[in-house]
């Protein structure tokens, strides 16, 4: 008996370690994003908003999730001011994009621990990533998830043009 106990606590040994190897650390924080770049996927991600219509806020926030840039659309509701600034802020603290906050919240269970904390979980909110570094978020918020997420990924993608 005391033999298979062993090999059960081995082989969930090797499970866990195995589990941890799998699991990417997310990056790291680098030097703060600059204006001229933030400029430039607000650009990117606000062309791609008016081409399918969607009114929105979009915001860049820094390392430290501090404020560089934020631009409203024209008859955006004034509430997506702050919900796409504290998305990008989610995404900046917790090194992750909102949407994974989404998913784990919509599959329950240990997700649903997402609610107990500071967080917005709702897609929107997207690190900005240069060389394998942190360098700041961005945070969009005036249609639904699906959409915010869309525009924030296209301002994503502007990065590395």
């Amino acid at each position: 008996m005391t033999l298979k106990l062993g090999h059960l606590a081995l082989a969930s040994a090797l499970l866990l370690s195995t589990a941890a190897i799998a699991q990417e650390a997310p990056p790291g924080y680098g030097a703060p994003i600059t204006l001229d770049t933030a400029k430039k996927i607000i650009a990117a991600a606000e062309a791609e908003a008016k081409k399918n219509n969607f009114s929105m806020v979009i915001t860049i926030l820094d390392t430290g999730a501090n404020a560089v840039a934020m631009e409203r659309m024209d008859g955006t509701q004034l509430g997506s001011i702050d919900v796409a600034a504290a998305k990008a802020a989610t995404a900046v603290k917790f090194k992750r994009a909102t949407k994974v906050m989404q998913d784990a919240v919509a599959a329950g269970g240990e997700g649903l621990r997402f609610l107990s904390m500071p967080v917005i979980t709702v897609e929107g909110g997207e690190l900005l990533i240069s060389g394998g570094k942190i360098i700041g978020s961005i945070g969009v918020s005036g249609g639904s998830s699906a959409q915010d997420g869309q525009i924030a990924r296209v301002g994503v993608a502007a990065l590395g043009k």
